[in-house]
């Protein structure tokens, strides 16, 4: 029998390697995936098993071997985690893998009593609802007047409670048993009464740690999820206000060749089937630069014929290297767009649209410049053309909700003589 000094030292021992191991469990990602993971192949479940047993079996060996550390055997809250998170079966075979170093050593009800402690936590896991296993404390008396009040107005079975009072009672168990037959079984048994209540107590605490740790960090990957799908939500809101917008442009531009030249309208129709088919497809967020530009090509082969090659000329200005970067995609057309509509069609004589991209330190730069009207400050009594600033607002809040602080955009005007617009994002290589 243990002092009741060493006893106290190893129950505060014990908490601090139920936290430890905790944490460094829920640093891997993979004990992650599996551990939230709401359905688990047999295989998932093997290497999450794993995850627990490796280590936890190895502190029974150093319960073993090494005099006087106690706390390193957590087999009995290990147990009732697989009970509670895995289910009876898996926190059976658990139970028999934790007890192999104890039965070796002559502990022989080691084995028969973690199967049987594995078998009720694992009931209990199926019986009552996830998050009430989640939400498991120790701490019932911070809302004891609330429950006390609850329950008077409608009484109602306390699940919370009888988790507590069900980890606590097999400790119980556990301390008399091992009393009993003190060579067949380890269990720190205590003389003095306040110490033998610590026991008892200390085994939910060690369960409501790991349980509160794993807990936190479900909440946050769900908090992370919900706001990647608000993301997704917000991108695809902006990538469905560009599709009509660049329809109802590219159908005018067909429009006003049909009567004149229907053989070269029959052509653009046919590319304009090209482009809706890439549009309604789905598609990955990034994309190739050089897919990017392969895109805005068709739509430069439409507006190229309605204006006339010798009213709409393009330059490209592309550095190889930035060809393979990933960038948002339909990230150009609306530029381009933009630059034609408001920059160019106004001009008697048309201009040049030109499309650079290079690489700078870390990122890479995409540049749509035209020789345009520019950017003309109009009065507030001034009628604006429809449509007018859609398509860079658009790609504006697109490269917010994708890089954030990490993305630069930036227009530069000059009334008369153009605009440039560049845009700088991190470059990675498909």
């Amino acid at each position: 029998m243990a002092d009741d000094k060493l006893i106290l030292i190893t129950l505060l021992v014990k908490l601090g390697v139920a936290a430890s191991v905790s944490s460094a469990l829920a640093r891997s990602r993979t004990f992650q995936r599996l551990l939230f993971a709401e359905h688990r192949q047999t295989r998932q479940t093997l290497k999450l098993m794993a995850f627990f047993l490796v280590p936890l079996t190895l502190g029974v060996w150093v319960r073993l071997t090494v005099r006087n550390f106690l706390a390193a055997d957590l087999s009995f809250e290990t147990v009732t985690l697989l009970g509670l998170l895995v289910g009876p079966a898996w926190a059976t075979l658990g139970a028999v893998v934790m007890a192999i170093p104890a039965s070796i050593r002559g502990e022989y009800l080691a084995a028969p009593f973690l199967c049987g402690v594995g078998l009720v936590a694992g009931i209990l896991g199926t019986w009552v609802e996830k998050e009430e296993i989640w939400s498991f404390t120790p701490f019932v008396d911070l809302s004891l007047y609330r429950w006390v009040r609850r329950n008077l107005r409608k009484p109602k079975f306390d699940r919370q409670i009888l988790l507590l009072m069900l980890i606590a009672g097999m400790e119980v168990a556990h301390v008399w048993l091992a009393s009993r037959h003190p060579h067949r079984l380890f269990a720190l048994d205590p003389d003095a009464l306040w110490l033998q209540v610590l026991v008892y107590l200390c085994a939910p605490m060690v369960v409501a740690i790991s349980l509160k740790m794993w807990n936190a960090l479900r909440i946050e990957l769900k908090l992370e999820e919900q706001k990647r799908l608000v993301l997704e939500a917000r991108l695809d809101a902006l990538q469905r206000q560009i599709n009509p917008h660049f329809l109802f442009n590219t159908l005018n531009s067909i429009a006003s060749l049909v009567r004149f030249r229907p053989d070269l309208a029959r052509e653009m129709i046919v590319k304009l089937a090209n482009l809706l088919r890439a549009l309604l497809k789905d598609h990955d967020t990034y994309v190739p630069l050089r897919e990017e530009l392969n895109f805005t090509d068709d739509y430069l082969d439409i507006e190229v014929v309605r204006f006339g090659a010798e009213k709409l000329r393009v330059v490209k200005e592309l550095d190889e290297r930035t060809l393979d970067v990933l960038v948002p995609s339909i990230l150009l057309q609306p530029l381009i767009e933009n630059s034609i509509k408001h920059g160019l069609e106004p001009r008697i004589q048309g201009g040049t649209i030109t499309i650079r991209s290079r690489m700078q330190g870390e990122c890479v730069v995409i540049e749509v410049e035209d020789d345009g009207v520019g950017i003309v400050s109009k009065p507030p009594s001034a009628l604006s053309r429809p449509g007018a600033g859609i398509g860079m607002k658009n790609v504006q809040e697109r490269l917010e909700v994708l890089y954030g602080n990490q993305a630069r955009f930036t227009v530069v005007s000059r009334p008369g003589r153009g605009t440039l617009v560049s845009i700088a994002i991190p470059a990675d290589l498909a």
